[in-house]
């Protein structure tokens, strides 16, 4: 099931895409490029993936691109292995802008003209596609859930898995989603946190996502501080006074990584001391001295959380494997989900290889009750279709903070840093 740091991750681009200038133009050859392996020996035909991903999308070029950068990669050192059991992977990236337009002009020509047998590591902000995806009975692996898609339609497995029926007709339970409260929970019970802050800009979509945030806060008894900053004249500075007034141990927030920078700078500038900056999984990159250079306290107190492991455990032998093959590519947490993504198909096609490959066959791998975790890199995920949402549900998190000289420091083991909470309902 979906959890509440990933809704807000929704919520919070589908807030930037808002406040961004809306990309509609027409795909160009530019936007449309096919990595093709070495010749295959034997003469056998290359597997054809599709991989879209907004690389020129509003909210910034590197916003989205880690997925894509993170299969590309995986997919490059499959095909250096010879490919899916000497089948060769040919991959082609597909730009769709960050629109709706662009999205489904990708979908047509991945699915139609190149004829791609499976989607991986999608990454849309509006991905008007899916309902033409599904329809084709093209699988979809490894998406990021930006939106409602990966919780309405089938054929599409987002990476976190989903719980939802996805009959196609609306997403989750009757419209409804349903995400946990265990981030909260975390920080209570490992911290003692009680008060919380969480600071939006005033516009629909970062409303809608601190009062989500707000609500998960409540449920988990936190005095919640709600804070609002004008988008086009921010004074971060008052923010950060009344943060420091009110005494918050933690702070959320809907804003983007320049309004967290400004946010942060502000907060040194006042002198805020809280125990956590949580931040999403966007941020948990290498370029946070970049970005919070003005910042060093603050710097100091971002904290992440997630459901996979943090691309910064170097002793772990499936990270390690993952930053080589990255072989100077941007790390990031999301470009380590790109590679998962990668690995859940090429499992399902090498499962389905022995006795012939289909798509009906890689969707019988996906929907396995047997849950999936990319060589311990996911928490493990699993697509459910139930009939009525759970009430609670035994969750576990990936957590880390960022250490200047140590860079993400993983705080606990993913797997055992786990609760049983309730799940929240809201309409996307």
């Amino acid at each position: 099931m979906r959890r509440p740091y990933r809704v807000a991750e929704a919520l919070s681009l589908a807030a930037l895409l808002t406040l961004s200038a809306a990309c509609g133009s027409r795909l160009s050859e530019g936007d449309f490029t096919t990595r093709r392996p070495a010749p295959t020996t034997g003469g056998a035909e290359p597997l054809r993936i599709g991989v879209i991903t907004g690389a020129t999308s509003p909210v910034g070029g590197e916003a989205l691109t880690g997925p894509r950068d993170g299969a590309l990669a995986y997919f490059d050192a499959l095909n250096a292995r010879g490919g899916i059991d000497g089948r060769r992977v040919e991959v082609t990236v597909c730009d769709d802008g960050g629109s709706g337009v662009g999205n489904n002009e990708c979908v047509h020509r991945l699915i139609d003209e190149k004829r791609v047998f499976a989607l991986v590591a999608t990454t849309a902000l509006d991905y008007a596609g899916a309902p033409r995806v599904s329809g084709a009975g093209v699988p979809d692996i490894g998406g990021q859930p930006l939106g409602t898609a990966y919780d309405t339609y089938p054929h599409l497995y987002g990476i976190y898995g989903s719980s939802a029926p996805r009959t196609g007709d609306e997403p989750g339970w009757n419209g409804l989603l349903y995400g946990g409260t265990e981030v909260y929970r975390w920080f209570k019970r490992e911290h003692g946190a009680r008060t919380a802050a969480v600071v939006s800009y005033n516009q629909a979509a970062s409303a809608a996502y601190a009062r989500l945030v707000g609500d998960g806060l409540k449920a988990e008894g936190y005095r919640v501080v709600t804070e609002q900053v004008d988008f086009a004249l921010p004074n971060y500075r008052a923010v950060a006074a009344d943060l420091r007034e009110q005494g918050a141990d933690l702070v959320f927030d809907a804003l983007d990584t320049h309004g967290n920078a400004q946010l942060c700078e502000a907060m040194d500038a006042v002198d805020v001391n809280v125990t956590a900056k949580v931040t999403n999984v966007q941020n948990w990159n290498q370029s946070v001295p970049r970005d919070y250079k003005d910042a060093p306290r603050c710097r100091n107190a971002l904290w992440v959380t997630g459901s996979s492991r943090n691309h910064d455990e170097r002793d772990h032998p499936s990270v390690r494997e993952f930053r080589q093959a990255m072989n100077g590519k941007p790390l990031s947490q999301w470009a380590l989900e790109g590679w998962a993504a990668a690995m859940w198909f090429t499992d399902a096609a090498r499962h389905c290889a022995k006795t012939g490959l289909t798509r009906a066959c890689v969707e019988r791998f996906m929907n396995r009750a047997e849950p999936y975790t990319a060589r311990d890199l996911l928490l493990p995920v699993r697509f459910e279709r139930l009939p009525e949402p759970p009430r609670t549900r035994h969750t576990c998190l990936s957590v880390a903070r960022w250490q200047d000289g140590r860079g993400w420091v993983s705080q606990g083991e993913m797997t055992k840093n786990c609760a049983t909470v309730p799940q929240l309902g809201y309409r996307p």
